[in-house]
């Protein structure tokens, strides 16, 4: 075994470790993670844009407007967090516009801000936001690991040659139906039903992730970089760690505010019960 894949491998092991136990622990350890990935997400995405020297002013919101996110992520005030996201992206967008910079600034400030803000909220509280958010995490997981095995095993036509031309569509498929696996592998050790929505939502988060890898992998091409930085050894930069998870999570938060709240307390309650009985 290299050293670069024996880094790459003690990196991942850690960080899953870190991110499961924080998603077990939940309240504010979870939330003062997804404010770090928010902050993190940022620094990436603004320094590969070259924001900070082309739109200083419009970096400096950006900033502004990413550090208060996360206040209000701690302090579990969320429509106060999307208001800052909403008006920091519109600072930067008119600083950017003034300074005849690209809107750059303003897509962090909504990349970054947008991902802290859905990741904590769909952990939230209680044990219904552990099980949402642990559904989320296999299903992503499970996405990335079988895509870029059997991508490479089995080869094919390219998903998205111009954008990233080592993912297929062998690899997308193969990648999918173990999202949707691992979705249902959750669903059923905690013994919780949901009729044909869970496999489909499973689909859409699987299918979300995906975007997510390619949409990373398309600014990363818009700005000739291999890696998003140099944070994580043997792994390159948060943003490529985190873009199918962040994607997804944004579809998993739309599909959970489409369920009634009293029915996230039913199945909470359900949840309490089953796991109880074990």
């Amino acid at each position: 075994m290299s050293p670069e894949l024996r880094l790459r491998i003690i990196s991942g092991v850690i960080l899953g470790v870190l991110v499961l136990a924080m998603t077990w622990a939940g309240g504010i350890w979870f939330k003062g993670l997804s404010a770090i990935i928010m902050v993190l997400i940022h620094y990436e995405f603004s320094t590969m844009s070259g924001a900070p020297v082309k739109a200083p002013l419009a970096n400096a919101i950006g900033w502004l407007a990413v550090l208060a996110t996360a206040l209000f992520i701690l302090t579990s005030l969320p429509s106060m967090a999307l208001a800052a996201i909403i008006i920091g992206a519109l600072g930067a967008a008119i600083s950017g516009v003034r300074q005849r910079a690209a809107l750059w600034p303003a897509v962090a400030v909504l990349y970054a801000g947008l991902s802290g803000l859905a990741l904590a909220e769909i952990r939230g509280e209680g044990l219904f936001g552990l099980f949402a958010m642990l559904f989320v995490i296999a299903i992503v997981w499970s996405t990335d690991t079988l895509a870029y095995f059997c991508g490479r095993t089995l080869g094919g036509p390219k998903l998205a040659p111009r954008i990233s031309p080592g993912k297929t569509w062998s690899g997308a498929i193969f990648g999918a139906a173990a999202g949707v696996a691992a979705g249902l592998g959750v669903a059923f050790a905690v013994r919780q039903g949901g009729g044909w929505a869970l496999p489909l939502s499973a689909l859409a988060l699987s299918v979300a992730s995906q975007i997510g890898d390619l949409f990373e992998s398309w600014v990363k091409r818009r700005f000739n970089a291999k890696d998003s930085s140099r944070l994580i050894p043997g792994h390159g930069g948060v943003m490529d760690r985190v873009d199918g998870l962040v994607f997804a999570a944004f579809a998993a938060f739309l599909i959970g505010n489409l369920m009634p709240l009293a029915d996230r307390a039913r199945v909470a309650d359900e949840l309490a019960a089953r796991l109880l009985g074990l």
